[in-house]
């Protein structure tokens, strides 16, 4: 069997942060402290993220502020690292350089690094009110997360009157979290106004929920916010009917109001719903027994080289699948040249689009290694297992690729965790959004296989999200 092979990655050193950043960073027994996949892949251990965070480079910037979110806020939950960290993350505010501005994984929009840090802390903030039926995490994780509220309260109150509006949204969301401490409640009059102006009428929907939730809180009459709320919903709602139905009249004015609305900048997926939509699962009734584990194809005969040749176990890489943080030896949020590294081969195919000219690269092809990863804003984004000689890429130790497609949906269908997380493209294939997992079919002669998809969240809509290359895939 081939194991999956881990990249010699240069660390990111923490001597590029400031003086109490780097001071805290070094007091603390990180290896005590593991974060959702600690030792897994290639995937960094949180002193190296944090030492990123303030790299000269870009693109290693926003690498680490997205392994900020995937690795200590993974699942929607905190670790033994993540309190720690936040308490490292909150030192960096000051730093100058959290003023460079770029665009961030987990967000739309152009925002300095400031206000993405301010929105991870608020991220933290709204998950440490969670409870453990709630699956936000162990007792003992829940108390570090609530334990640090004032300190971090202290260190982002002064960013709430900033004078860049997008640092001041993220810093009042982060502080109206944070004042769900009980120790911090008596500072809730002296937000409340700033969260009624600021945030309950932000274009950003994640802002405007925590101001209707804060504020009812504080005893604050909500009504009217909630009303604006659904009124928006449902004109929205109905502009996309109209704007979808090329006989219907009003259309092209339709279309002109969803383009003339502000862009909502929430993330994907916003921990704090878990309180509002938490549901159990359904257990299947009796007669509905969970289906067995999917099958591998067995392969091709040995020596056989034809042109649907189908790789045996023995030929084919192990690697697993840790949802919206990797595969294998790949890590969401890699660049090519990253890939190259860790795969130790180089792409045979690649494929990129222009603008202007910035040529942006769309996907590459390892042929060596069976996958093709594709990209978005130079990062990787999404990874597809050939079903032929790709690796063999497991979750729960039940294999993924070059299984009967059939079979294969039947099991995922089955541990589906949230209700509405099942999806299906318009070519009819499924999508998980609790995993971040999607499978295609791929035709290996009269025979059709799996070819799954390990996709981030911004790219669950594989319609618009795949260049047409993969649609022609077969």
């Amino acid at each position: 069997m081939i194991n999956e092979m881990t990249p010699d990655l240069p660390g990111a050193p923490a001597d590029s942060l400031p003086s109490a950043a780097r001071a805290e960073l070094a007091g603390i027994a990180w290896e005590n402290l593991p974060h959702v996949c600690t030792g897994q892949h290639s995937v960094p251990d949180t002193p190296e993220v944090l030492g990123a965070v303030l790299a000269a480079d870009p693109a290693r910037r926003v690498r680490a502020v997205g392994d900020l979110y995937r690795l200590l806020l993974g699942q929607g939950r905190v670790f033994p690292a993540t309190a720690p960290a936040a308490s490292v993350v909150a030192r960096l505010l000051d730093d100058p350089r959290t003023l460079a501005e770029g665009r961030w994984e987990r967000r739309a929009g152009l925002r300095p690094l400031r206000a993405e840090l301010l929105n991870w802390l608020a991220s933290f903030a709204d998950i440490a009110r969670l409870d453990i039926e709630d699956g936000a995490g162990t007792a003992q994780d829940l108390a570090a997360a609530r334990a640090a509220r004032p300190m971090l309260h202290d260190r982002i109150a002064g960013f709430c009157d900033d004078d860049d509006p997008r640092v001041r949204k993220a810093a009042l969301a982060a502080t109206a979290l944070l004042l769900a401490d009980p120790a911090l409640a008596s500072s809730a009059p002296r937000y409340a106004p700033a969260v009624r102006e600021v945030l309950a009428v932000s274009a950003d929907s994640y802002y405007r929920r925590i101001a209707r939730e804060r504020l009812a809180a504080w005893g604050e009459d909500v009504t009217g916010l909630v009303t604006a709320e659904e009124e928006r919903r449902a004109a929205l709602n109905r502009a996309r009917e109209l704007a979808d139905d090329p006989f219907g009249e009003g259309q092209e004015q339709a279309i002109r109001r969803l383009e003339e609305q502000p862009e909502d900048t929430a993330a994907p997926e916003q921990p704090g719903h878990r309180r509002e939509d938490r549901t159990t699962p359904t257990p299947a009734p009796p007669h509905e027994p969970a289906p067995a584990p999917p099958m591998a194809a067995p392969g091709s005969g040995a020596g056989y080289r034809g042109p649907w040749r189908i790789a045996r176990e023995e030929e084919r890489a192990e690697w697993t699948f840790t949802p919206y943080v990797g595969v294998g030896p790949l890590h969401f949020g890699m660049t090519v040249e990253e890939i190259t590294r860790a795969l130790g081969e180089g792409p045979a195919v690649s494929s990129h689009s222009h603008r202007g000219e910035e040529q942006q690269l769309i996907y590459a092809d390892f042929t060596g290694s069976g996958i093709r990863a594709l990209f978005r804003d130079g990062r990787l984004g999404c990874v597809a297992a050939d079903a032929l000689t790709g690796p063999q890429v497991r979750l729960d130790a039940t294999p993924l690729t070059g299984c009967t497609p059939s079979h294969l949906e039947d099991w995922l269908v089955h541990r589906t965790k949230r209700p509405g997380s099942l999806t299906y493209s318009p070519a009819a294939d499924p999508v998980f959004a609790d995993l971040g997992l999607a499978i295609r079919s791929q035709r290996a002669g009269d025979v059709v296989l799996t070819r799954p998809l390990f996709l981030l969240h911004g790219w669950l809509d594989l319609w618009h999200s795949l260049p047409g290359e993969e649609w022609n895939h077969s």
